[in-house]
């Protein structure tokens, strides 16, 4: 995993070979991270980074100035590797709470500038966590969220929907939620 913005740029984490997580590439990170740095003021961004993963995209919110990001990953493994990685970047700003993603929605009293949400692909529920998420209210008026998702899935049907990018085989779709 490499940051590959922000005051972190370049540095390069190895996250082990039993690792799980699919983790977003650099090429998919450095387009969708040129989209955010003319959308986004970071100083003033609260972020949310669902099924974190490798911490990747946590890590380059933090790198770029987000003012505070919040991560949630169920995995022992991943939550090990996301602490070590805050603690040899001596990082104050990133909270990692290990825990489902939808227990954290279903009793998650904060809303969120952004939110990110990268769902493992294979899971029986993953056509159905966009709209959970987005019905959750964790993301503010004006605020932004993001799906990574592969090509087969299309969410322009959903309410909010604005936009999808995509970079090689990775897809970005962008909601705004209903006001």
């Amino acid at each position: 995993m490499r940051i590959v913005g922000g005051i972190y740029k370049g540095r390069h984490f190895e996250p082990g070979n039993s690792f799980r997580a699919r983790p977003t590439t650099d090429f998919s990170k450095e387009g969708l991270f040129d989209i955010l740095d003319n959308r986004v003021h970071w100083e003033v961004t609260d972020a949310l980074d669902l099924f974190a993963g490798t911490g990747s995209i946590s890590f380059e919110l933090v790198s770029r100035g987000c003012r505070q990001v919040t991560a949630v990953e169920k995995d022992f493994v991943h939550c090990k590797f996301i602490r070590k990685v805050i603690a040899e970047l001596r990082i104050d700003n990133l909270r990692l709470y290990q825990n489902d993603v939808f227990k954290v929605l279903a009793r998650s009293g904060e809303a969120y500038d952004l939110v990110f949400a990268d769902p493992p692909y294979n899971a029986p529920w993953f056509a159905t966590a966009p709209e959970s998420i987005l019905n959750a209210g964790v993301v503010k008026p004006g605020g932004l969220f993001i799906l990574e998702h592969p090509k087969a899935f299309r969410f322009n049907q959903l309410p909010g929907f604005q936009e999808m990018r995509h970079y090689g085989s990775v897809h970005f779709s962008f909601f705004k939620p209903l006001q």
